[in-house]
């Protein structure tokens, strides 16, 4: 590698990082970022870099990493949950921008294989977008949120399959029906090896090398390399595109073939290496492909094609959403979700410009349609949810459900009450008399370790949606949560922290445990715990006149002369939710505290 290479490679991962640290900051996926750096630093405008046999080479290996990574991200079980109303969206959300942007190509003097190749582009949906923007907006938890991730899913295979099919026909040139049927066994061959791979083979690797200890992860990651490159070399020789190879790999990578740890430790390294290394390149390379010329010369395309990406993927969601039987108002919010495109669109758009099918006018303005329908989705998606939340019809469907608490205390139980009304609540505590008392209330309670598997086994831990630790020792909850981290996927961590002296920093260990400060702030629990004890403790709830946060609710309170802890957040249809750090109170719902 010459001198001038690793100076475009330093100059592209570090325009990458800044930029999509820079846009993250402003609540949007990294990705477009790096794509909007790529055309500002490339031949289109400022010409600080282009493209390099060092930095395609990284590009294309990082794009069947980030494939893979893709594919671990993906739980097909997330279909089941969104049933008919996820397959409904998916169907309306790719057929009908497919439809549409093949006829504006074709229409507007492009070739047909042209127009397929944009369709395919217009029809996708970025699911990697998708997650994010969830999260952000905390719609994790909604019948929205799954009807989402499975229409992403769904929408995005479907063009991962077709856009194969495609890429066969084109390296075969000209083709007759002997040729086509030769194709179709081909790939359905692929299929089915790798399906067999999958489910029969993979699994049984991970039993012999868990059977031999074998704990490296380095190990795990060298074969799960091997396996990827693998197929995706395989898909390539039954003429299909090795992205396709990459992701059905990831698919397979699932818990239950590997140690949860191990599973877990391997796809933030998949991670860290596609999204945080490899991809970026390809993105920011994408970006140098971009012609600015298409706002001169291609304008009244560029504005057709964008115009039909939103309709299409809006008003198809909405069409054929109705038959779920959920509403027109949640088809729109559908509809809005997964307007946004991302990785896959850019992978496909850069693929058929390098073979040749679109030109680079077309692959630029699929670039913007990308940049400009993912810009759009948390504006559109908070509108029509806030919507949706306003007129009670935002449904909530939880794929885990019910607490696990750590630590049987008295206040741990007032809370847990609570909660129990509308959900599962089970203590965990290694106090054999505390958790005696636990159960004469009614509660389930394991006398164990929280630190053993054994007891997390035991408590049946997997099935829950939300850890509490709820002691009166801040290392003992970190300590916890640390460990249900590592070894479970958890969606929910809510942890006490307490005020004492020398342990300040603690609060800064929450995000590395994904977890978040139970009733909003520190506080020292043991005088709540003895109030409860002495029954010299009343129940308050009181009702918000208008949207707040919970933070901003517990410094409205500090003023006040008799202190007060807040326990619960009591949603308009009766639903109660811990009251925590990073959440809001809607106007309409109530807080419960104890003071």
């Amino acid at each position: 590698m010459e001198g001038f290479d690793i100076l475009n490679l330093f100059i592209v991962l570090f325009a990458a990082w800044g930029a999509g640290a820079l846009i993250n900051r402003i609540g949007y996926p990294a990705i477009l970022g790096e794509l909007l750096v790529g055309v500002i630093i490339g031949p289109s405008l400022l010409g600080l870099v282009d493209t390099s046999s060092t930095l395609v080479i990284i590009s294309e290996a990082g794009v069947i990493l980030l494939m893979a990574y893709i594919g671990m991200e993906i739980n097909f079980k997330d279909l089941g949950k969104a049933s008919w109303a996820g397959l409904l969206a998916a169907i309306g959300g790719f057929v009908v921008p497919f439809g549409l942007g093949y006829y504006v190509v074709t229409l507007s003097g492009g070739s047909s294989m042209a127009g397929l190749f944009v369709g395919i582009a217009v029809g996708v949906t970025s699911l990697a977008t998708k997650s994010r923007i969830l999260v952000d907006l905390g719609l994790l938890d909604t019948r929205i949120a799954y009807v989402l991730m499975a229409g992403a899913l769904i929408s995005d295979t479907l063009a991962l399959i077709i856009f194969a099919g495609l890429s066969s026909f084109i390296d075969a040139g000209a083709v007759n029906m002997a040729e086509i049927l030769f194709i179709a066994i081909k790939i359905i061959l692929f299929f089915a090896f790798a399906t067999a791979f999958g489910l029969y083979v993979l699994p049984r690797v991970g039993k012999w090398m868990s059977g031999r200890n074998i704990e490296n992860r380095t190990t795990y990651f060298t074969l799960l390399l091997l396996i990827v490159f693998g197929l995706s070399e395989l898909a390539e020789l039954v003429g299909l595109h090795g992205i396709l190879g990459a992701f059905v790999a990831g698919v397979f990578i699932k818990d239950g073939v590997f140690h949860d740890k191990i599973t877990k430790d391997i796809t933030r390294v998949f991670h860290d290496v596609s999204i945080g290394f490899m991809a970026p390149i390809f993105f920011v390379t994408a970006g140098f492909h971009v012609t600015l010329d298409v706002f001169k010369t291609d304008l009244q395309l560029l504005l057709l094609i964008v115009g039909v990406a939103f309709a299409g993927k809006i008003l198809g969601t909405v069409l054929f959403y109705l038959p779920s039987g959920n509403g027109w108002r949640e088809g729109l919010a559908v509809g809005t979700g997964m307007n946004g495109r991302g990785a896959v669109e850019i992978v496909i758009a850069g693929i058929g410009l390098q073979k040749g099918i679109i030109s680079q006018e077309i692959f630029s303005i699929l670039v913007f349609m990308a940049i400009l329908t993912t810009l759009s989705v948390p504006v559109l998606l908070t509108w029509t949810t806030n919507w949706l939340k306003k007129r009670g019809e935002l449904v909530k469907q939880f794929s885990r459900q019910g607490y696990v608490i750590l630590g049987a205390n008295p206040l741990a139980l007032v809370l847990g009450k609570h909660l129990a009304e509308t959900n599962k609540v089970i203590f965990i505590d290694a106090n054999k008399s505390i958790c005696e008392e636990a159960k004469s209330q009614g509660f389930d309670c394991i006398h164990g370790n929280i630190l053993e598997e054994s007891t997390l086994n035991e408590a049946g831990i997997k099935d829950f949606r939300t850890f509490i630790a709820l002691t009166v020792n801040n290392e003992i909850n970190l300590l916890a949560s640390q460990f249900v981290y590592d070894t479970l996927f958890i969606p929910e961590k809510f942890i006490v922290i307490s005020r004492n002296k020398g342990e300040g920093g603690s609060i800064n260990l929450l995000s590395s445990v994904s977890a978040s400060t139970l009733f909003s702030s520190k506080v020292d629990i043991q005088p709540w715990i003895q109030k409860i004890q002495d029954s010299n403790y009343r129940e308050v709830a009181i009702s918000m006149s208008q949207k707040t946060d919970t933070r901003d609710w517990v410094k409205s309170q500090d003023s006040e002369s008799k202190p007060l802890l807040p326990l619960v957040i009591v949603d308009r249809s009766g639903l109660k939710r811990p009251f925590r750090y990073n959440d809001f109170i809607d106007a309409g719902e109530k807080v419960i505290y104890i003071e």
